[in-house]
């Protein structure tokens, strides 16, 4: 039997560095001693007004269809708790509701480019960014936001890989995986090129709550950025949800309603239950997340203290979020061998950078999403790992 070659559009090196997880994964369900900080998936309960207010609508028989893009009291929360940081009052037409940011982030894609299309990408960048676009029909443009600059973004590079066939330049600010947060002017020259090129811009966001030492700017709140500017944003990690799947599209009307009819096509909608939930989630946001915040950077730096006295290794202290990246070059293992040996001599699991874009290459991504004291376990390991080399 054959497959279609969209199949090919959705592989590569992103896809496969979840390995090493899988195995860590399959590893714990044996019993074996492994901690896991290969995943972005916070280890906090959700908070339980909002899992009541989904026990109290499944027990009310809320188990039916539901609105495709979001009940309209679940946009308008959304719109309002977003409005502050667009510097304006978005309405709910602006706003459409998804099964999460990479669904989000695939429904903008499908929307907005078309096969020959170009979208520039700044990386190092999420992993399934690849494979989003490239489904869509563009071609991505890795436009590096190098390890030496701090893992900024060049407006030089950005404009000078523009081409007539550029659709859009897709951005996450806070980044995954390096925690760095744009600042107002890096935003302000990108909106200026994507003004002058009458570019799309997609902003993942998705971390914008969970900010410690670097405000948040929106792109979308720029001049001339409201019309052209997809944000993307998600409960997941400020509020615990990953596995709940609530994300949201802001943007221009058009576009809501262009990914309306998809979500139509490939999801019917979310659960109304867990439409309630995210109400009540919304409602709590500023609260949630700033207790989410203050675990997060507590994690950081502890992490940052344990492994700065580690020969050998360079840390990166991020922004926001709850990742670190980790500079292995100088072990003189590559990233690759490094996360292996270390996951099967120690039963720590971290992520090869690389994946993330070429920038990233000789770093690790290791999140804190543990308790205090079974990351300060963790970063025993490591230091003791790397000592041994």
């Amino acid at each position: 039997m054959r497959y279609s070659p969209l199949v090919e559009r959705i592989d590569g090196p992103g896809a496969r560095a979840w390995e090493i997880h899988g195995a860590a994964v399959a590893a714990r369900r044996r019993g074996e001693d492994v901690i896991l900080l290969t995943v972005g998936d916070p280890d906090f309960a959700t908070p339980a007004p909002i899992v009541e207010t989904a026990i109290a609508a499944l027990r009310d028989g809320d188990t039916h269809y539901s609105d495709v893009p979001g009940r309209p009291a679940l946009r308008e929360a959304i719109a309002g708790h977003l409005s502050p940081g667009f510097g304006r009052n978005l309405s709910a037409d602006e706003v459409v509701v998804t099964a999460g940011a990479q669904n989000a982030l695939f429904s903008a894609a499908l929307c907005l480019l078309q096969e020959g299309d170009e979208a520039i990408v700044l990386e190092p960048a999420y992993l399934t960014y690849e494979a989003t676009l490239q489904a869509a029909g563009a071609r991505l443009v890795r436009v590096p936001m190098p390890a030496a600059h701090g893992f900024r973004p060049d407006a030089d590079a950005i404009r000078a890989a523009v081409t007539d066939r550029t659709r859009a330049i897709v951005l996450a600010t806070p980044n995954n995986p390096t925690g760095v947060v744009l600042t107002r002017d890096e935003l302000l020259a990108i909106a200026k090129i994507a003004v002058e090129r009458d570019l799309w811009v997609i902003s993942d966001e998705v971390y914008a709550a969970l900010t410690f030492d670097r405000p948040h700017v929106s792109i979308a709140s720029l001049p001339g950025m409201a019309e052209r500017t997809v944000t993307i944003g998600s409960l997941s990690k400020s509020h615990a949800m990953t596995g709940w799947r609530v994300g949201w599209i802001a943007g221009p009307p058009d576009l809501v309603r262009h990914v309306e009819r998809l979500e139509l096509s490939m999801l019917y909608g979310l659960p109304g239950f867990i439409q309630e939930a995210a109400i009540t989630a919304i409602a709590q946001h500023e609260a949630i997340a700033a207790d989410m915040r203050r675990h997060y950077r507590a994690r950081r730096d502890i992490v940052v203290a344990a492994l700065a006295e580690t020969p050998r290794l360079s840390i990166l202290s991020p922004d926001a979020g709850m990742f670190v990246m980790v500079d292995v070059r100088r072990t003189g293992l590559s990233p690759f061998d490094f996360a292996w040996r270390l996951f099967r001599e120690t039963g720590v699991s971290t992520l090869d950078a690389t994946a993330f874009g070429s920038p990233a290459d000789g770093f690790l991504r290791v999140a804190f999403t543990l308790g205090e004291e079974r990351l300060a376990e963790a970063c025993r390991r490591i230091d003791g790992f790397v000592r041994g080399l």
